[in-house]
């Protein structure tokens, strides 16, 4: 078994801020450096926001200029880092999410697979499912994947066979205002079962903002970001419709299935 230290990263993001989300992204190291994280998990979309058109122009590759602040973030601040941010390669456009090695290595990239089509034109491009998968870390054996992905039932089954000692994932968990606190419930029951049926401890990050185009304009993003247990218990939940940063001591490997 191994004990780490992950910084639940609950930023504000707004939509095409890139270098304002990017100091709030920084302050948020700043603070997980402090309290000794090993591992800094940040929220979907983070650069540019979730669902925002302008992304088609303001995107990067990945590797790119985007990975490469996010890598020298890594390397400044000595942590790891999963982070969900918009990839350009040719004329598509992915939702991904990235982990980053403390010294800066891209270890692993996954795109998103549920990518809700109907919410903006043109929509982004779906990852693969056969792409899922687990990376060998100093910190143990990782899984990543983005929000709508864990509502599907033959990804998780995939991510249980891969066996990964944690399993990281980004959310842009967004509703009309008066479902809030409300709709926090549902994403807690969705980490829950989730994390119980993978066998391993789950970390569901979501942000504080309002989205800003499409047929969901004005649906906001209330934070309530959830750590689960193996067995599927909730072992934090950050603060109702602001932002948070809170550090957690997990337990990783075998003996805390």
């Amino acid at each position: 078994m191994k004990k780490i230290r992950v910084a639940v990263c609950q930023i504000l993001v707004i939509d095409g801020d890139r270098e304002g989300n990017f100091r709030r992204i920084e302050y948020a190291l700043v603070q997980a450096e402090a309290e000794r994280a090993d591992l800094a998990v940040f929220p979907e979309s983070a650069i540019l926001g979730w669902e925002n058109p302008e992304a088609h122009q303001l995107a990067h590759p990945i590797p790119g200029a985007d990975s490469a602040r996010i890598a020298d973030l890594a390397r400044k601040h000595k942590l790891m880092i999963a982070i969900g941010l918009d990839e350009e390669e040719g004329d598509r456009l992915y939702d991904s999410a990235i982990l980053v090695g403390k010294d800066g290595r891209l270890l692993w990239k996954h795109r998103k697979i549920n990518v809700l089509p109907e919410l903006m034109t043109p929509p982004y491009s779906q990852g693969r499912p056969e792409d899922i998968g687990a990376v060998q870390t100093e910190l143990g054996r990782l899984a990543l994947v983005i929000c709508a992905d864990t509502f599907t039932d033959a990804h998780l089954a995939r991510i249980k066979r891969l066996q990964p000692d944690l399993l990281l994932v980004p959310y842009g968990w967004a509703a009309p205002k008066e479902d809030w606190p409300g709709h926090s419930k549902n994403l807690e029951a969705l980490v829950r079962k989730r994390a119980a049926e993978v066998g391993c401890p789950m970390v569901g990050v979501d942000l504080v903002g309002v989205m800003s185009h499409g047929p969901w304009t004005g649906r906001t993003y209330g934070g309530a970001s959830v750590v689960s247990d193996a067995r599927g218990e909730i072992l934090l939940t950050l603060r109702d419709r602001d932002t948070d940063l809170r550090v957690i001591e997990l337990t990783l490997g075998v003996g805390s299935r």
